[in-house]
């Protein structure tokens, strides 16, 4: 592992979804070179070790592309999502016991998993940051010689992110918001190990502390999320406070994102997207955008479709390098002002100011983020998308995005890059 004096910390995450990887970017100029380790697939990585992650994740993403066949995939799926399900948070009690997941998890790290990884870390033991919960606990477990931190990735969690026992354990966790401070509690983890830093926003669409770009950014989005000023006349006083006064015009014309999982479930539903504002695309009153990740498959379901559609104008964010896609998709979203997404870690970038239309859920994890969202006041579930273009300019016209737009921004934590950043340094 290359060397770096300026290098605060080894960033590991590992490339199975989006999620993993969209925290671990922008934490990437800790690491030496900026160059962040994938813990399923690096240089030399051992076949057995990589055999092992390959099942696993060929496993979560067929399961998540099976669900949507009628009857056997649903069925199949609800088995699965059952074992790693996150259980109600009330009554409050002792959560600690391991699940079966979990259990399965160290039975492998016990086999071997991860250990050539940490022998490479341990010539130069840098702090660890790692985005992917089985790596941190592979770190513990072969006894890694510095910090072990653990950045979680969702609004909620499972048993499974928890170590398998949580109160002798010396890992750390950053986490995103208050749930999963007090869902860590309910696993057994000591108070001493958890720190509420917020999810790692990339601050390219930040600035600094003082928020200049985000401000900047925001005051373009909201003059498109209300068209009417119906939420500036109830709310120009908060608007001027965290803001300042807003232009007359925006500089980009009103712009939905349409963001596709990592597996390519839901591509379908951008299509239908797509198809109901077809006209209005083609009249300019409304920018559309797919973000489709590295997937070629993705993207030429996409070309196909929207070729023989005649639709025209889409703008298409993909990139086969995941970390020139992520480029792309923070800059574009600059002048993005909707984020319509089922409830992934993408539902933290309503921090960004991003009203976020919640599209269905796949699985126990996705129904918390979602209730996380609404319980922000930073999402609204989508409606019929067979008729988006009735349903989404009545939520414009009325000030509803606008005021989901504003809730995001000033409930949801945006620094969690520089706590992070100073906690490990």
């Amino acid at each position: 592992m290359e060397n770096n004096s300026k290098a605060k910390a080894w960033i590991i995450d590992a490339n199975m979804g989006y999620g993993h990887q969209r925290a671990s970017y922008p934490l990437r100029g800790l690491a030496p070179n900026k160059k962040v380790i994938h813990a399923n697939d690096y240089p030399d990585i051992p076949k057995k070790a990589k055999k092992m992650w390959e099942s696993s994740r060929g496993f979560y993403e067929f399961i998540s592309r099976f669900k949507r066949i009628p009857l056997v995939g649903r069925l199949a799926f609800k088995i699965f999502d059952y074992f790693q399900r996150i259980k109600n948070y009330y009554p409050k009690r002792n959560l600690s016991n391991p699940i079966f997941l979990l259990k399965q998890n160290y039975y492998l790290i016990k086999k071997g998993l991860g250990k050539h990884l940490i022998d490479k870390l341990k010539i130069n033991p840098l702090p660890i940051v790692s985005t992917f919960f089985t790596s941190a606990f592979v770190a513990e477990n072969f006894d890694y010689p510095n910090d072990i931190y653990c950045v979680i990735c969702d609004a909620d969690i499972a048993r499974s992110w928890a170590p398998l026992n949580p109160e002798q354990s010396r890992i750390k966790y950053f986490c995103p918001n208050t749930w999963t401070v007090n869902r860590l509690k309910l696993y057994g983890v000591k108070e001493k190990n958890i720190f509420l830093t917020g999810f790692p926003l990339p601050l390219e669409n930040i600035g600094t502390e003082k928020l200049e770009i985000l401000k900047q950014d925001m005051k373009n989005r909201l003059v498109n999320l209300d068209p009417k000023k119906n939420y500036l006349k109830k709310y120009k006083v908060l608007v001027d406070k965290h803001l300042g006064p807003l232009p007359e015009k925006s500089n980009h014309p009103l712009t939905l994102m349409f963001a596709v999982g990592g597996a390519g479930a839901q591509k379908e539903l951008g299509m239908e997207i797509i198809k109901s504002l077809k006209e209005l695309i083609q009249q300019g009153k409304i920018r559309m955008a797919l973000s489709l990740g590295v997937r070629e498959e993705v993207k030429d379901y996409f070309v196909s479709e929207l070729k023989k559609s005649g639709i025209k104008g889409v703008k298409i964010i993909f990139n086969p390098e995941i970390e020139k896609y992520f480029e792309e998709f923070n800059l574009f979203l600059r002048e993005t002002d909707i984020l319509w997404t089922k409830p992934s870690e993408l539902s933290f970038y309503s921090g960004l100011g991003l009203p976020i239309i919640i599209a269905t859920t796949i699985g126990s994890q996705e129904d918390f983020n979602r209730k996380w969202l609404i319980s922000m006041g930073a999402g609204v579930l989508q409606e019929n998308s067979a008729h988006t273009g009735q349903w989404l300019f009545d939520f414009l016209d009325s000030g509803r995005l606008a005021e989901a737009s504003m809730q995001g921004f000033i409930e949801v934590e945006k620094l969690g890059v520089l706590k992070i950043r100073e906690i490990v340094s």
